[in-house]
């Protein structure tokens, strides 16, 4: 018989991963109580400490802060592009009017 793959959204994780760190539950409890597995847990964990500790951490953010932050990135990441193409472009054009 084939279990198919659960998938959770940030908010669940996000809330999970509090109540390991902030309530003081263990990995364990939370793990029998929710029915999940140890080592998504610990991967939230990982992730939700790294993200407290200021760095982006490793897959999708858990905190709205480090949503917004990822998603700002992105957009300066394109922008910057944009412009380089614009200077490349006006560059050209300024070359054909000589």
């Amino acid at each position: 018989m084939k279990s198919s793959r659960r998938h959770f959204d940030s908010a669940f994780k996000l809330q999970v991963a509090q109540m390991v760190r902030d309530q003081g539950l263990s990995v364990g409890q939370v793990c029998r109580d929710l029915n999940l597995i140890d080592s998504a847990v610990r991967r939230w964990l990982a992730q939700y400490d790294a993200e407290r500790a200021g760095s982006p951490g490793l897959g999708k953010p858990l905190t709205a802060e480090q949503q917004r932050i990822r998603a700002l990135e992105a957009e300066n990441r394109r922008l910057r592009e944009d412009n380089a193409l614009l200077k490349k472009a006006s560059a050209f054009f300024a070359r054909e009017l000589k």
